[in-house]
């Protein structure tokens, strides 16, 4: 990559920001608040409800692997940082010349348009910051909402992988690969994004 993720983005009506172990209780009332919106689609989402000591581990393990630019993961909040909308990254787990998108919504504000705004952002900042040659996004073909937010994007359906997603009940899942390449950005629905990105130091890069 040219370049590492920024350490915190601004959208419309998101701020996204590397983690703080400090975030492990709204954190947590986030996730406990979505228990049956989120089993069916996240794996991790079975060993929930954490404790408020087990949800700090993991923000402290999330946040070492940013600042190591080992893998990038977000917490999704509202403009003010007050509230935990969900969850999203920049993942390295594709291997060299891409970045994986994911993300999660609490319940209570699915169906606002939040996930395709956070997805058409961080495009942008993998493809104008990170240089990158392709943006992936992974589907469960089950999940409606989520197939729709890449074919928004603009991203293509590349294929149908079998028996590739971790599921919470053991039993792997099929996945539909989408994927969107730098020299089609151009045109495309996540090119008009909306998005200001700041570095470790609150320096705007983007």
């Amino acid at each position: 990559m040219r370049s590492d993720p920024p350490y915190a983005i601004r959208t419309e009506r998101l701020l996204l920001r590397c983690w703080d172990p400090a975030d492990a209780a709204a954190l947590k009332e986030a996730i406990d608040a979505s228990p049956d919106h989120l089993r069916p689609w996240m794996p991790w989402a079975s060993l929930e409800p954490q404790t408020l000591e087990e949800k700090a581990a993991l923000l402290r393990g999330f946040r070492g692997r940013f600042d190591l630019g080992e893998d990038f993961v977000y917490g999704v909040f509202d403009p003010s940082g007050s509230e935990v909308v969900g969850g999203t990254g920049l993942h390295t787990r594709i291997g060299e010349g891409g970045l994986e998108i994911g993300y999660w919504i609490r319940a209570s504000r699915i169906g606002e348009g939040l996930a395709t705004e956070l997805s058409a952002a961080l495009t942008r900042v993998a493809f104008e910051i990170c240089g990158v040659d392709r943006v992936e996004i992974c589907v469960d073909p089950a999940n409606e909402r989520s197939l729709a937010i890449p074919r928004k994007l603009g991203f293509e359906e590349e294929a149908r992988l079998r028996r590739r997603l971790p599921a919470g009940d053991g039993e792997p899942r099929d996945l539909i690969l989408f994927t969107l390449f730098r020299d089609r950005l151009e045109g495309s629905a996540a090119a008009g994004a909306r998005v200001e990105a700041f570095d470790a130091v609150g320096a705007r890069v983007l």
